[in-house]
């Protein structure tokens, strides 16, 4: 069974997915908006993947890669919701709350990674 942390990554980052999509869909058909929604799309639901892909790990090696790649997709999705925000197909609000959600998994993400690597002397 994975540790307590582990499963809050999960749910928050689950969650953001859901968002994402959600986020995805109303720029696509409400701003007809597809070249940076479809890049956010891709990153954002990435960390979710990778956050599950870690559940599994074959080693504390791999389970400290999986979540690395989740971190690097929510930096990235950091990125795409600038260039939104920054092009105007999303309102200041709807960044904050986004930018809000994926910061904080991007604290459990460093934390959880830093903590292995101490329990692990990696």
């Amino acid at each position: 069974m994975l540790p307590h942390k582990e499963s809050i990554i999960k749910q928050k980052s689950e969650a953001f997915s859901i968002r994402v999509i959600r986020m995805y869909k109303y720029l696509s058909s409400q701003k007809n908006e597809r070249v940076l929604s479809k890049q956010v799309l891709r990153s954002g639901t990435s960390v979710g993947a990778n956050v599950n892909e870690s559940r599994n790990a074959q080693s504390t090696s791999d389970f400290i890669s999986k979540l690395s790649i989740a971190l690097k997709e929510a930096d990235e999705t950091t990125y795409w919701l600038k260039c939104l925000y920054g092009g105007e197909y999303i309102t200041e609000t709807q960044y904050l709350s986004m930018n809000n959600d994926i910061q904080e998994i991007v604290r459990i993400l460093v934390r959880i990674i830093k903590t292995t690597k101490e329990r692990n002397s990696i």
